[in-house]
């Protein structure tokens, strides 16, 4: 069974932000840079309180139009399809491309990881999760709770 933490913010606007609400907001404006049509997810990976990666890539859909959009296909499916990565696995590529090591590291995201990405950040070490969003993918919980990756959903 996955280790759930559920976590508020209790500081003011005039208070500094707890490290989680910190990288959980910048993660949030990586969300703003985000290209799908569907869902703005933003993702950052941190090790010792330093941002490692964030993720940038190619032309998506809101340049060439969203396959998946004209498709019909339903969110969650047909991932092939899209022109975009995930936030989580754009940050892997990026760390991996800058020779950036994020074994041990923390995943903010905007979003629940789904099944895929959880995969991915288990096996690269990532070694906490923490998001805000929710996402229907029971197996990508199972999956980080089998690995032994703390999950912390931020409620801010």
């Amino acid at each position: 069974m996955n280790k759930e933490i559920i976590a508020s913010d209790s500081s003011s606007i005039v208070d500094r932000p707890d490290w989680d609400r910190y990288f959980m907001e910048i993660a949030g404006v990586v969300a703003r840079r985000a290209t799908c049509m569907r869902r703005r997810v933003g993702a950052i990976l941190v090790k010792d309180r330093r941002i490692l990666t964030t993720g940038s890539g190619l032309r998506h859909c809101r340049e060439a139009g969203c396959l998946r959009e004209r498709l019909g296909v339903p969110s969650g499916e047909r991932a092939e399809l899209c022109r975009g990565l995930h936030a989580e696995q754009n940050a892997i590529i990026q760390a991996a491309l800058h020779g950036v090591p994020i074994e041990g590291s923390v995943l903010y995201c905007t979003n629940q990881p789904c099944t895929m990405c959880a995969k991915m950040l288990v096996n690269a070490g990532v070694r906490r999760i923490v998001f805000t969003g929710s996402y229907p993918d029971e197996l990508a919980m199972d999956i980080l709770g089998e690995a032994g990756v703390e999950i912390m959903i931020f409620r801010g």
